[in-house]
Parts: C-alpha cells; structure tokens; sequence
C-alpha cells in the first residue's frame, strides 16, 4: 500500500523504511523485483543489464518528517543505442523529486512566489526554478508549436529598471493566455511569432490590438495578409497620450502661474485624471471649480474628454464624425501637446477606428499584466529574461505542467 502512494509499481517494491529522528528524516528503500527482462529507454528494444546506480530522490513529507526514496536504478546495453538508465514509475527521467513531490512545488508556485515555496519546503531557491523550467519546458513540448487565434494582443513589458524588455504575445479571445515571450521589442521579436504560424493560421488572425510602436506595426504588416486592416490601437495607450497631454499642459501652466503668485493648480495633479463620474465626492467642489475655469490645462482636460467620447459607439462612421469635429477643435487650440497627440490619432486612425468598430479593450490583458508585475515585484526584479520569460509561460501560458509520471493527480 505504501508503494502505491509513492507511485512504486511491478517490478518495483519497497523493501525496507528507516525512520532517522535526529535529522528529521524517513527514508524508504525500493528495489526492482526479480523480473529481470530489460528494455532500452530509446527504442524499446530488448536489452542487458549493464550496472546499477544508486539515486534519491525528494518525496512528500511524512508527518511533517522530510521524506527520501532511495533506489538502486539499473543501467542497460543496448547493441544500437548503447548505455541508458532505465525509467522509473514514480519520477521522470532527470528530476530529484518524486512526481507528486513536484506537482506539490508546481501548485505551490502558482499561488507564492518562489522565495516563499523555497522556505516553505525547505528547499534551495535554485531547485524550485528548476522545477519550474522543466515544468515550462514539458508544457511547451506539450503545446507545440505557438498557437495563432482569431483576436491577439501585442505588447511590450521591461523585466528591469533600466531599458531591458521582452514582448509579450496574448490571446484576448476566450481566457487570456500568453502564446509567445520574445526578447526586446523590435520588429523581430514579433515577427518571430507570425513567421512560426502556418499561411492558413496567419489568414485567421483578425485583430492584433497594440499600442502605436513603429516595431509591431511593421512587423504586422509585413508578415500578415491585409496586416494593415488588422491593426487596432487599444482606447487605454490613446487615453494614456491625451492623459499626457493634459498633464504637459498643467506643468507649464504651473510654472507661469506660479511666477505671477497665482496657486490655483498647485496640488492638481492627479485632479485631471478623473472622469467627471468618478470624482469622490469630498473632492467635487474642487474638481468643478478647476473644469469651469478658463484656464489652458482645463480646455484641454475638456478635449480629452470629448475625444474619449468616440469609444461610446460601435458605429465607425459616427466615430469617424466625432475624430472630424473633434480634430479641427485641437487644432485650432494653441495647445501644442493636444495639436501633437491630435495628429498622431490622425495618422493612426484606422487602427483607432478598427478597435472602435470592433469593441476591442484592454481589459484581458490588464489581467495579464498584472500578473506580470506581480511577478516582477515578487522576485525582486529579474536578471535576466531566460527565467523572466519562463515566469510568465507558467503563470500564464495556459501549459499543462505536470510530469509525464503523475498518476495521483488532476491535471488541469
């Protein structure tokens, strides 16, 4: 029975447990029974016994005792592929731990970050990231190739405080998940991504939402068929560039109010980010008197509000007509950050006008990122973008991660 919660199967047995109290510690033996018909691990063919080597491996706590599976694992010749050491039932090849020692560490990780299951466990931070690449690298082998969908979002996230980046590839369609990680945000790092798609999987990408990176945009339109048609920029990175806008006008207000003695936006800040709906309502007084002002920052605090009004339609000719009425209004502003992000929008309306018509948003991805910074705050910080990379497959890939050899438990 005991050999069963292992995963010990025939041949194997367990032939002895010594229970060491002073180190905290159950050790249980196992031996290959006397069957001893061998096969090779590479072709299945029949093969000698060649030696034995003895191996340990980290199973599930026993009482709160840390427990140790000790065997003599066989090694045998094959006359085509020569010395391998045999499989067994209750690990994969390679690992120190049991399969449901693993599935422990894996599902640990999946709610804490890795210092914290490192101390849990009483394990070395070094052996949980290994558990999470082979976990990694078993549910890509799994996945294959890089799936394509229908709606895809691209977007870029630094893994360090200096300008170091990675792009991420998700699906925004059904339950979010990440298809491709891809070192820096050139145009390469996407194109990557499109050239591993089939001509017949690239034809039914219909969306790539992304914010307006020359790098994405060409690789776009240079891998996908109509790729130009197929590009919309996200409400949040245009309402991100008028935000800006309002802001750049608020400082430079500030500074020439301030030299005539007048405080009136001083502490105002974060005032211009509201929505008139969402203002708290102990700040309304305040906010009101600033919006019905004549000051520069809230004719332009006006324009962004009325340039957000075109996502309130689904109808691209009405969106086209509130960009028209709304463009000649900033331009005729005198008010050189909203004149620039105006003719940016212009230059990028289609893609504006396509997330429009299409009702894409940002708000499967915002899960996404969120876990990413989470992940980012976590570990403190990356040092390189290898295990940044594998971080977000685990977390996010959508992978089946558990070893071959689990029989014990429910995979997803």
């Amino acid at each position: 029975m005991y050999g069963r919660i292992l995963g010990v199967e025939s041949p194997w047995e367990v032939t002895r447990v010594e229970l060491r109290l002073e180190a905290g510690e159950v050790e249980v033996f196992v031996a290959r029974g006397r069957d001893e018909s061998y096969r090779c691990p590479e072709c299945g063919g029949s093969a000698s016994r060649h030696d034995s080597r003895r191996r340990r491996w980290r199973h599930l706590p026993t009482c709160q005792y840390r427990t140790i599976l000790t065997a003599d694992v066989p090694r045998v010749r094959c006359g085509e592929h020569g010395v391998h050491t045999i499989g067994v039932p209750w690990s994969d090849a390679g690992s120190r731990f049991t399969a449901l020692f693993e599935a422990l560490v894996i599902d640990w990780l999946g709610e804490a970050s890795m210092s914290a299951v490192a101390r849990r466990l009483d394990l070395s931070w070094d052996q949980v990231d290994v558990v999470m690449q082979r976990a990694v690298k078993r549910g890509l082998a799994r996945r294959g190739p890089a799936p394509a969908s229908r709606c895809l979002d691209v977007d870029e996230t630094s893994f360090q405080k200096r300008h170091e980046y990675v792009t991420v590839v998700a699906d925004i369609e059904g339950e979010p998940r990440v298809h491709h990680v891809a070192d820096g945000r050139g145009k390469e790092a996407l194109s990557s991504y499109y050239e591993s798609l089939s001509e017949v999987e690239r034809s039914k990408i219909e969306t790539v939402a992304m914010d307006m990176w020359p790098a994405y945009i060409s690789a776009t339109v240079s891998c996908l068929p109509n790729g130009g048609d197929k590009i919309a920029y996200d409400t949040f990175h245009v309402a991100a560039h008028l935000g800006d806008a309002v802001d750049q006008v608020r400082r430079e207000e500030h500074r020439h109010l301030r030299g005539l003695g007048d405080e009136r936006l001083t502490d105002t800040r974060y005032l211009w980010l509201y929505h008139p709906d969402r203002v708290p309502e102990h700040r309304w007084p305040r906010f009101k008197e600033l919006i019905d002002g004549t000051s520069k920052t809230a004719r332009c605090w006006h324009l962004k509000e009325v340039a957000m009004m075109m996502w309130e339609t689904r109808d691209r000719a009405e969106a086209l007509a509130t960009f028209k009425g709304w463009y000649s209004w900033a331009i005729r502003s005198r008010l050189e950050p909203m004149k620039r992000v105006a003719r940016m929008i212009k230059t990028h309306l289609d893609g504006v006008l396509n997330a429009i018509e299409r009702g894409v948003t940002n708000a499967r991805l915002e899960g996404i990122n969120s876990v990413i910074q989470w992940l980012k705050k976590s570990a403190r910080g990356y040092r390189n973008r290898d295990r940044f990379r594998t971080a977000i497959y685990f977390h996010l890939g959508g992978l089946d991660l558990y070893p071959d050899s689990l029989t014990f438990h429910t995979k997803p």
